[in-house]
């Protein structure tokens, strides 16, 4: 028999990194890792952005990156930025810079100054000889204001010179590596070369941040373990171009659990492709979904539901399981502000007799409906002791309200902390 290796029990303490700080956010240094999104928006549209990148923090996202192309897009960032503030928000705003940021940040000194963060990819910050020089400027307009800088390395724009170097090293191996391996080699490269030159050009070493981005799970995983080996800095993951729907779901999943399992990476964002018109937002819930999973973070009270099967009547439970986690999610935003501790509630709403009353006594509130051929009614538990018995047409309401009681009861005032 193959003896498999016994996998550890939970996340694993994250590696030592330095701490970088975007605005009143800490990345990495042992903080808590860090949900981003970024805005689809056209960035000159000033009230358009604005609006999205509020909607974004109030679903969660402790960071928020918006498109820096034209000028027109630079001169937009501080009025972005003053709008928030008149919203009473005051989420950091990273700059996405491609191909010009040299030319937007020198020509509209105010767009520095109201980011909190440059983002810079350098496979398209230049060319040739322009390339250093280029590069050279952006880093001094961070240094100048104070800025951090995530060096963002993308596996769909990656400095070919750079890659051309590497696989005429590669030719003169005795054991050449294969395409894939030199990709790999490459992406992990560009960053450390790139991090290392900032810090030559007086970029502080509390101010980089690092991300090898690629569409593919088993790449994206092999990169980011070289990478986490080789530096200290904080790291941004991400799975570029992930997806629509469960497509993009399920991929960024399964390549940022298995890294943060492994303690790599200290801020994440989920780029999935939203479907015509859909909301952005979905992307942040994702994140929270994942970190909150893993037990990393907590954000929102999640619900516990069976899949349903043969011994269930109706999709009664179905219904309110949906209703439940929709409730508390737009409870939370009050609850947050009122009471402590609440994002750690847990709830389960069950669909009949065999795991139903214990799934409910393990969850903080829990609710049983009956099954097929069962008693119409519904057990409630608390803590795991039941508490109540529902029955009739206004289930949901009555749940609702012993949520709310529970929330009243077991959390305990913000003012009395």
């Amino acid at each position: 028999m193959v003896q498999r290796p016994i996998l550890p029990a939970g996340p694993q303490p994250r590696r030592g990194s330095r701490r970088v700080m975007v605005g009143r956010v800490a990345i990495g240094g042992g903080a808590p890792v860090v949900v981003q999104s970024m805005t689809n928006t056209d960035t000159a549209d000033v009230f358009a952005t604005a609006m999205q990148c509020a909607e974004l923090a109030r679903a969660g996202s402790e960071i928020v990156r918006v498109t820096v192309n034209t000028r027109e897009a630079a001169a937009a960032v501080p009025q972005i930025r003053e709008r928030l503030a008149a919203m009473n928000i005051e989420v950091p705003l990273v700059g996405d810079f491609h191909f010009n940021g040299h030319k937007l940040l020198t020509e509209v000194p105010a767009c520095a100054e109201a980011l909190a963060k440059l983002r810079i990819n350098p496979g398209n910050v230049g060319k040739g000889a322009r390339r250093d020089e280029q590069f050279a400027q952006i880093v001094d307009i961070a240094c100048k204001h104070g800025k951090p800088v995530r060096i963002g390395v993308n596996w769909g724009s990656l400095d070919q010179a750079l890659l051309a170097r590497i696989m005429d090293d590669n030719a003169k191996r005795a054991e050449p590596k294969d395409a894939t391996g030199i990709m790999h080699e490459a992406m992990v490269a560009s960053a450390l070369e790139s991090a290392a030159r900032a810090e030559e050009l007086g970029l502080p070493l509390d101010a980089i941040v690092l991300s090898c981005k690629m569409s593919g799970v088993q790449d994206l995983i092999a990169v980011y373990r070289d990478l986490a080996a080789r530096c200290d800095y904080p790291l941004h993951l991400g799975l570029t171009e992930a997806g629509m729907g469960s497509k993009g779901i399920v991929a960024s999943t399964a390549a940022l659990a298995v890294l943060l399992q492994e303690g790599i990476g200290d801020t994440i964002r989920v780029s999935l492709t939203p479907e015509p018109n859909g909301d952005r937002t979905r992307e942040v819930v994702v994140a929270q979904e994942i970190l909150q999973t893993l037990g990393l973070r907590a954000f929102v009270p999640l619900v516990a539901a069976c899949p349903g099967c043969g011994r269930t009547t109706s999709t009664s439970f179905q219904e309110l399981a949906q209703d439940i986690q929709a409730y508390v999610r737009a409870q939370m935003p009050a609850w947050q502000l009122a009471r402590v501790g609440v994002e750690n509630m847990t709830l389960a709403v069950m669909g009949c007799v065999v795991n139903g009353p214990g799934e409910s006594k393990h969850a903080s509130l829990g609710i049983s409906l009956p099954g097929n051929g069962e008693e119409p009614v519904a057990p409630v538990y608390a803590d795991g002791e039941r508490i109540t018995t529902l029955r009739g047409d206004n289930i949901a309401a009555e749940f609702k309200n012993i949520i709310d009681d529970y929330v009243a009861r077991r959390y305990p005032a913000r003012s009395a902390i």
